[in-house]
């Protein structure tokens, strides 16, 4: 009976821990970008239900300022017109968002991520706090996130 106890809790440890380590995977390579070398202002010319497009000017004072059409993911805040400072990826025209709103934006894998571990924390391994303290961390995440770009 110890051994099976002892088998479902690292299978349940097991699985908390690969659902925050995708979450950090998956917010990683975006929140990397947020903080980019190219960046820039992008004007919204026209949005979809999954994502933006419009033209970008450089910010760099190496060169000259080109103006290309580039595309962002959609995510609640943008109207035709706005002004989003954002980054290219290297060797595409996808742009993700800079500064504050873009961080907690590229983090949002990661606090639905913390979200769902604190449900198998607290089924799994009957640990209530440090469960209620990931679904805090998630949820504060995620709110601050809309927060952020609702304004």
């Amino acid at each position: 009976m110890n051994l099976l106890l002892q088998g479902r809790r690292t299978a349940m440890g097991g699985l908390a821990a690969l659902l925050v380590a995708a979450g950090v995977w998956a917010s990683w390579d975006t929140a990397r970008l947020a903080g980019g070398s190219e960046r820039g202002v992008m004007t919204v010319t026209r949005c979809d239900s999954d994502e933006c497009v419009g033209s970008y000017v450089s910010s760099s004072s190496s060169g000259a300022r080109r103006q290309v059409p580039v595309v962002i993911d959609r995510s609640i805040a943008e109207k035709k017109g706005e002004r989003i400072p954002v980054a290219l990826k290297p060797g595409t025209r996808e742009a993700v968002r800079t500064g504050g709103p873009g961080f907690l934006h590229a983090w949002l894998p990661l606090g639905g991520a913390l979200l769902l571990a604190s449900v198998v924390v607290a089924g799994g391994l009957r640990l209530r706090r440090v469960a209620w303290g990931l679904a805090l961390a998630g949820g504060a995440l995620l709110t601050a996130s809309f927060v952020t770009l609702a304004f």
